[in-house]
């Protein structure tokens, strides 16, 4: 850093080195979108970027890498705040899940927030704590415990604690981390990341792949961490909002005809905890141009319309997998005579419920479902 003849960081962290003959810059914002062009702007010179912690660990360095590529940049790694943040309470670090607020939405915690899980939520800003105590507490989890840990490892470090339901700060110092320990409220639903939430869980207008046919129909779409799914037919979103919930770094597109059940979608993603769901209003396979290549397709919707199958087929990469589901006569003709010429499998469900007969209790059947399910070669 001494030799740096440009040093680049926040005002906060520039203002805590004392004075060199370096140029200072400080990160404008928004960040990335310049930071491309700051770079450039300085490639000739020494170059000194400041950052907090461990710069690899939801920090500039994963950026500065990217941009510039790994033999160029060397990182000087510290304790990270999440580090810091375990040795005070005494967690140990490998069972803490760890989330960042940072640029995303306080939704994104939905699918950690499960019964005596600990999670460390990387803050946004001084705001952060009182929006998570909220989220909790509307999700039936204000019995949780929070502990606010501002300035880690600065002469201003403190430590605010309390309940979700009962927190009364407002605003804290806007370097901090929120420490959660996880209590649910007797009535509080339970929604894991296992496929096959209830249904209930989603708002919806009748079109939904059913609790069931739908932890079948994501067993065989076979969620891989950063891989992306089209949703063709989306209607609640329910099979992408799964796949997204069974690891954060999984993507998906639902796409949609109707606007009202597009909107819809992405009120359940957001409440489900997937909020970067991306949604398509429109119909496929026209809808379906110029989408990022998939890794697996589902088709809920659509499957007799010209041209979907087609369309998905063609752009689904060598090892990507298809699963399409028939309700109709008409559509298990098409996915019977698809099967015959690509293979796969073909899967018949048909699913009974309980529910009262005058004072007794019987079964009532569902549509049966035909789930083909074919890996491209």
């Amino acid at each position: 850093m001494r030799s740096a003849e440009v040093l680049m960081g926040s005002t906060r962290q520039l203002d805590l080195i004392p004075a060199t003959p370096a140029d200072r810059v400080t990160w404008p914002s928004p960040l990335l979108p310049a930071l491309a062009g700051l770079l450039d702007e300085h490639r000739d010179r020494d170059l000194c970027v400041l950052a907090s912690g461990d710069p690899m660990f939801f920090g500039i360095g994963i950026t500065l890498v990217r941009l510039l590529g790994p033999q160029q940049v060397r990182v000087v790694p510290h304790p990270s705040s999440v580090s810091l943040a375990c040795a005070r309470l005494g967690w140990p670090l490998q069972h803490t899940e760890v989330i960042t607020l940072v640029g995303r939405p306080v939704e994104t915690l939905h699918p950690a927030i499960q019964p005596a899980n600990r999670m460390l939520v990387l803050s946004a800003d001084g705001s952060t704590p009182a929006k998570v105590a909220k989220l909790l507490t509307d999700r039936g989890y204000g019995a949780s415990t929070l502990a606010v840990l501002e300035q880690l490892g600065g002469p201003g470090e403190r430590h605010v604690t309390g309940a979700a339901a009962t927190w009364a700060h407002r605003e804290v110092n806007a370097l901090n981390v929120v420490a959660v320990e996880c209590h649910a409220d007797p009535a509080a639903p339970l929604l894991p990341r296992v496929p096959g939430l209830p249904d209930d869980a989603f708002d919806h207008d009748g079109q939904l792949t059913k609790r069931e046919v739908r932890a079948v129909t994501l067993s065989r779409l076979a969620p891989v961490p950063g891989e992306l799914l089209w949703d063709v037919g989306g209607g609640a979103g329910s099979i992408a909002i799964e796949w997204m919930r069974t690891h954060p770094t999984c993507r998906a597109i639902a796409i949609e005809q109707h606007p009202e059940r597009a909107e819809r979608m992405g009120r359940n993603a957001a409440a489900l905890g997937v909020p970067g769901l991306q949604v398509v209003t429109g119909k496929a396979p026209d809808a379906l141009a110029g989408l990022e290549q998939p890794a697996a397709v589902f088709v809920g919707g659509g499957v007799t319309a010209p041209g979907v199958l087609e369309t998905c087929w063609e752009a689904l990469r060598s090892g990507g997998r298809l699963v399409a589901n028939a309700v109709t006569m008409e559509s298990e003709v098409v996915v019977a005579d698809w099967q015959h010429h690509l293979g796969g499998d073909l899967v018949r469900l048909a699913v009974h419920r309980a529910s009262p007969v005058g004072g007794f209790t019987g079964w009532r059947p569902m549509m049966p479902v035909t789930v083909w399910a074919v890996t491209k070669r």
